[in-house]
């Protein structure tokens, strides 16, 4: 075994500084979201205080559970507006909830609204947005009318009256009243206001996308990791199974069929012991080679077992001896660090390489294979590559399934590139921890 390592991809390269045009179309986004907002966030406001008002009132008579219901629908539609922009304003995308669906009898289907908390986090998010589109709006406006008013003030100077009792901000603050003060005054206004228009805009957009995003986004990001978590959890139980089942079928047409003839042949040679000694020397070496036949499909099944020796020398050791019995001669390169990795981590990445080995050997036609395994910002990344024939898929029902189920189960992800002709690169990815 040699120890030549693999060269890795480089890092991803530093996101650099956003350019002008990238930094006046976020303006322009943070602009039209917080000028929008002002009406959506008023029409909101009103039609789901009134409809909270109106629905209550007339609960006695029952007409009441249908505008509460309905006023519940208008909020979600609201919330879905609001949620359209999040996006955008953040810089990142949010997950949407999923509503409760009306089924049943009509009468449970009108109050399938009432009994969604997710419509109820939208109509408080209609209540709680009023003063921050209204507070939006102003800064907005306030900060555009300052920064275009000063700027362009030599333009309409000339158009504002300036009679004896007219007296400017310059004239007060006994700068003059000439029309160059006025306009050299209220240019460097102007530039003051558009150098703190993007950070007061942004500030008062992101004031509000936030608000947005905690009643809006954070019930579904929790549905949305409990799924994964779910997801995730089946993944392992029936990567579990269908490796139990192999292996209960390996056992079965291999070594249990082997352990049966080699006591028929140890019974056929005790039976010639006396008569013909000859054979039943014969039979004995038959049975001798069986059985050694038998301990090596054995230890070939064992493989995909965690051995003991990584329990007791870690990942790095156990590695070393699967790679020294692999047939496919294994270039090795472990870069971890010194205290040891979390024991389910150092499963799965065992795993992982012993099926990608095995998977050489059978299918791959390969002369040479290389391993690397290193932590990087808290990730194990675990490269196996080949010079064989290619053509390895990552498809339901393929042998490579099973892998990226047991990485699914540890938060881990599988990727795959092989075309036809080759190599073959396997990339896997887990939490070190």
């Amino acid at each position: 075994m040699t120890t030549d390592t693999l060269v890795l991809p480089p890092p991803p390269a530093v996101a650099s500084p956003p350019d002008l045009r990238s930094r006046l179309r976020q303006l322009g986004i943070d602009t039209g979201y917080t000028l929008s907002n002002f009406p959506i966030g008023i029409a909101a406001f009103v039609v789901v205080v009134t409809g909270l008002a109106l629905g209550a009132g007339l609960l006695v008579i029952w007409v009441g559970v249908a505008v509460l219901a309905a006023t519940l629908l208008a909020a979600r539609g609201f919330a879905m507006a609001e949620r359209a922009w999040l996006p955008a304003v953040l810089g990142r995308p949010v997950p949407r909830p999923a509503y409760l669906r009306p089924e049943g009898r009509p009468v449970r289907k009108l109050v399938t609204p009432l009994r969604d908390p997710q419509t109820w986090l939208d109509v408080l998010h209609a209540l709680v947005r009023f003063p921050f589109t209204i507070a939006g709006f102003v800064v907005t406006v306030t900060m555009w009318a300052g920064a275009l008013g000063g700027l362009t003030r030599g333009l309409w100077d000339w158009a504002l009256p300036n009679g004896p009792g007219d007296r400017d901000l310059p004239e007060l603050l006994g700068l003059g009243n000439g029309a160059t003060t006025r306009i050299i005054f209220y240019t460097v206004v102007g530039l003051l206001f558009a150098v703190v228009l993007p950070f007061a805009v942004r500030g008062i957009a992101l004031l509000q996308a936030q608000l947005g995003r905690v009643l809006l986004t954070s019930r579904a990001a929790a549905q949305a990791e409990i799924g994964r978590l779910s997801e995730g959890r089946d993944a392992a139980v029936a990567a579990e199974a269908v490796a139990l089942r192999r292996l209960e079928r390996d056992i079965h047409d291999g070594p249990q069929q082997r352990l049966v003839r080699l006591g028929m042949d140890l019974a056929r040679a005790q039976r010639q012991l006396d008569r013909d000694p000859q054979a039943a020397r014969d039979t004995l070496g038959e049975a001798a080679d069986l059985a050694r036949e038998t301990l090596e499909e054995l230890r070939a099944l064992s493989r995909g077992i965690a051995p003991p020796v990584l329990a007791d020398r870690g990942l790095a050791a156990a590695l070393a001896a699967l790679a020294a019995r692999s047939p496919v001669p294994v270039d090795l390169a472990v870069d971890l660090p010194t205290e040891r990795l979390a024991p389910v981590t150092e499963n799965t990445a065992y795993f992982v390489v012993s099926e990608a080995l095995a998977n050489v050997a059978k299918h791959s036609e390969a002369d040479l294979c290389r391993v690397v395994l290193a932590c990087d910002a808290g990730r194990l990344r675990v490269v196996v590559e080949d010079d064989g024939t290619g053509g390895a898929v990552l498809a339901p029902g393929h042998g490579l399934a099973g892998l990226a189920d047991r990485l699914q189960a540890v938060d881990g992800v599988l990727a795959v590139d092989s075309p036809r002709g080759g190599p073959t690169r396997l990339t896997a990815e887990l939490p070190c921890g």
